[in-house]
């Protein structure tokens, strides 16, 4: 199935059947086509075609592609009238414009606004992971292990849980006193024996197509950390990209907008067996330095009140989010009108100013002087009226210094008060 051309400025020029893009059959799996998906991505991954232009194209085909057959709802709408059936629901446009052609990840989600959604994974690490070439190192539950892994490499650890651990649920957490930064990544095992990043469906989160599980550092108190949470109930993770743009417009939004970028991590429970998370090293600032950690897993069965306490404040942030969201509603409102009873104020202040201005103006009017740089005043027989002072030299009074002597007074000659009955 063809069609002329896709929508939108980053989309390719023309469309192709996805399942042929995906080199899928239209029974498969939703595991066949992700398996798919990624090893497309990282055969026309542009760290490795940086010298083969076409190569940006077919990625941007791939992961248009797998936006579509990932999700189950997009899928069935295509599948019964084609792409026209899944256009109207396509909220995000995939745009690589911003990919670098080193050490970049699948590709940049951009929403309407223009935000990107986007990692910083080496594709040699994704590839070695899905080949199965890496080491993976033991880390028992209730143990922590310490390292340091070099910028845009990853160490692996494997956590094997068994049935109890599993329902009691599970915690793996990153830290770093040296306030590093990494991402704490979650593999999945491959059908073909490697390690797949795990993807998350997000099609309800009006994003196109998947997310992979991935917790970047972020600094909390004088440490870097990052955490996944398998504890049987929604837990949230933060978006700090969620309505970057809008905040960066109008910075009084921040508040407003701050918990907007909570969104729910899509696993909330782990199975019997062993599981695969990996401590990525990046750091934007210094492309030498490397990532001192601390990872550790644990079973929630020993943190029940921990647990509980987890639960009830995700419940109680989403509350006050759709609170804020009321709030703002009001704020607005409540801003505009001090805006304009400001603006108001300050018209009346000048207009009364003005008033005050002028009637003190016409106060003045009311006198027989002239300005002060005048001599005299013509009054009605002819006269001439000198102003008080006005003019007057100092030789007048008969002293040639031009100082009123007999007027001065020292201050230890000046009679107190009562001196004169004291002295009598």
């Amino acid at each position: 199935m063809r069609s002329k051309k896709m929508e939108g400025p980053s989309a390719p020029t023309m469309r192709r059947d996805p399942y042929e893009v995906l080199c899928v059959s239209r029974d498969s799996t939703d595991q066949e086509i992700k398996t798919a998906y990624r090893k497309l991505a990282l055969k026309y991954h542009p760290d490795k075609n940086a010298s083969n232009p076409e190569a940006s194209e077919l990625f941007k085909e791939v992961a248009y592609s797998y936006s579509i057959l990932s999700d189950p709802e997009k899928r069935r709408q295509y599948d019964s009238a084609g792409f026209e059936a899944v256009e109207d629901s396509m909220d995000m446009e995939i745009d690589l414009s911003n990919l670098g052609t080193v050490n970049t990840m699948f590709a940049a989600l951009f929403s309407k606004l223009g935000v990107p959604i986007k990692t910083t994974i080496s594709a040699n690490v994704l590839e070695e992971a899905l080949n199965g070439t890496v080491t993976v190192r033991p880390l028992p539950i209730g143990t922590s292990v310490s390292g340091k892994v070099d910028k845009q490499c990853a160490h692996f650890f494997g956590v094997t849980i068994s049935d109890e651990q599993a329902e009691a649920g599970i915690v793996v957490r990153v830290t770093s006193t040296a306030q590093s930064k990494f991402k704490l990544l979650y593999f999945e095992q491959d059908v073909n024996g490697g390690y797949g990043l795990a993807l998350q469906e997000l099609g309800s989160e009006r994003i196109i197509g998947s997310t992979m599980m991935c917790e970047d550092s972020e600094k909390t108190g004088r440490v870097t950390s990052a955490g996944m949470y398998f504890l049987h109930f929604q837990v949230y993770r933060m978006d700090s990209t969620v309505n970057a743009l809008a905040i960066a417009k109008d910075p009084e939004s921040a508040f407003f907008k701050r918990l907007d970028g909570l969104q729910p991590c899509e696993a909330s429970e782990l199975k019997a067996g062993t599981h695969i998370f990996a401590v990525y090293g990046w750091s934007w600032d210094n492309f030498f330095k490397t990532a001192t950690y601390t990872i550790e897993a644990l079973c929630a069965k020993s943190y029940e009140d921990t647990t509980e306490k987890l639960k009830d404040i995700e419940a109680q942030i989403l509350l006050k989010r759709n609170e804020l969201r009321q709030f703002e509603t009001e704020y607005r409102k409540a801003l505009a009108r001090f805006q304009e009873v400001t603006n108001h104020y300050s018209q009346e202040k000048q207009s009364v100013d003005e008033l005050l201005k002028q009637r003190d103006s016409i106060h003045a009017s009311f006198t027989v002087t002239k300005a002060p740089n005048s001599i005299g005043v013509n009054l009605s027989n002819g006269s001439t009226s000198k102003v008080p002072g006005e003019n007057e030299s100092p030789l007048e009074d008969g002293n040639s210094d031009g100082k009123d002597k007999s007027g001065k007074k020292k201050w230890f000659n000046l009679n107190l008060k009562g001196s004169d009955k004291k002295l009598g």
